[in-house]
């Protein structure tokens, strides 16, 4: 029993840590690139410093990154509402 906690603990932590685990999708990429210039170029690209900065900056952020991070699934749909 005690093994099954080790093996589901190695497999969480790395889940975690996967490269690319935390980056956006192409299509958000592609469509927040002005905005990521604009508000956030001082951060590592798919950082979470850059996720952090555009929540910062949303209401800023153009209506076509806004749509890609909600069909994205990054945002609530409630953000299209500015």
């Amino acid at each position: 029993m005690r093994n099954i906690f080790i093996a589901l603990g190695f497999a969480a932590s790395m889940a975690l840590t996967a490269p690319g685990a935390s980056a956006f999708s192409k299509a958000v990429e592609k469509a927040c690139a002005g905005d990521y210039q604009n508000y956030c170029a001082q951060y590592v690209p798919n950082s979470p410093q850059v996720r952090r900065c555009f929540e910062s900056n949303r209401k800023g952020l153009s209506k076509w990154c806004i749509r890609a991070l909600v069909d994205a699934g990054e945002v609530p749909a409630k953000y299209l509402k500015k």
